[in-house]
């Protein structure tokens, strides 16, 4: 089968590699390069360097609105292009271009979390399970039928991180029995009821606000790690908080209880991963041999 890829992220590569062994990739598309690094230099994405170690060709158009960006896309004579995490909304003649359409590869069980940021929004809202759709992409946001579906259970210590990896593995699984059996598949139209939005993650939704309670702590360290990283005062320094779990205690909201366990509004919650500025992550033990803290030092938001 004839593929166009359409993926950015790191989230996106199993995709691609899992196409590239299994089917023809006439093109991968992705977003432009963009200034990383100390030294700003435009830096290609994830998708865009493994395409071209594969020997793939790509392609990074800032918009997919022209005449000529849609007259060079319909020309790749694909029979069907899989979307993943791209970035840009594609016009209808985009659409409509490959024989089979376009199959987007979304990181939830839709219709719940439809938009950017799916695993971050699930872990957030405490959702014991999430999962990987395969739709048939229509102008919509996320709007397209399902044509199939995996859930999986969200562990009690899992983080964004932790998730993001074993969705892209399943979304790279299911596209290939997706597109094995594309004539057998019944696209199944989502339902009405049940639909919510992961908007994009904003850096002030990190600070973490000790008064909430253990668990809604707990679930702002995991759900945002690693980025942009819950964070939070420590002796006046600011420390990432990356991993953590649900402990036994209670005290004033913020207040060190022992080790790296602080109590919240209601209940206490164990950091078993933290970071300080300008230095690598470290387990708990490790970090406070290096910043020991007194039991009562009071973590603050602010």
């Amino acid at each position: 089968m004839k593929v166009i890829f359409m993926g950015t992220p790191e989230f996106s590569v199993p995709v691609l590699e899992a196409l590239h062994a299994h089917h023809k990739v006439v093109c991968v598309y992705s977003q432009p390069p963009r200034p990383a690094g100390r030294g700003k230099k435009d830096r290609p994405s994830p998708v865009q360097a493994r395409a071209e170690a594969l020997g793939l060709p790509t392609r990074h158009p800032t918009s997919l609105r022209s005449p000529e960006a849609q007259a060079e896309f319909a020309a790749l004579g694909a029979d069907v292009a899989v979307v993943v995490a791209y970035g840009l909304i594609l016009p209808q003649p985009i659409l409509d271009a490959p024989a089979d359409g376009c199959l987007n590869i979304h990181a939830s069980l839709l219709p719940r979390w439809r938009g950017a940021a799916p695993i971050h929004r699930a872990i957030l809202a405490g959702d014991a399970e999430t999962g990987v759709c395969i739709m048939r992409m229509e102008a919509g946001l996320d709007t397209g039928p399902v044509l199939m579906s995996e859930a999986t259970h969200i562990g009690p210590e899992e983080t964004t991180a932790d998730l993001h990896d074993r969705l892209s593995d399943m979304g790279a699984r299911l596209i290939l029995g997706a597109l094995a059996s594309l004539d057998d598949l019944a696209p199944q139209p989502q339902p009405e009821t049940g639909v919510t939005y992961a908007d994009k993650i904003a850096k002030t939704e990190a600070q973490i606000d000790w008064t909430q309670s253990a668990e809604q702590v707990d679930r702002r360290i995991r759900g945002l790690s690693p980025f942009p990283g819950a964070w939070t005062l420590l002796n006046g320094e600011r420390v990432k908080l990356l991993r953590s779990r649900l402990a036994h205690g209670s005290g004033a909201p913020g207040a060190l209880i022992d080790g790296l366990t602080f109590a919240c509004g209601s209940g206490a919650v164990e950091i078993t991963l933290a970071q300080r500025e300008g230095k690598r992550p470290m387990e708990r033990d490790e970090f406070l041999r290096g910043f020991p803290l007194a039991p009562g030092t009071l973590a603050r938001d602010l």
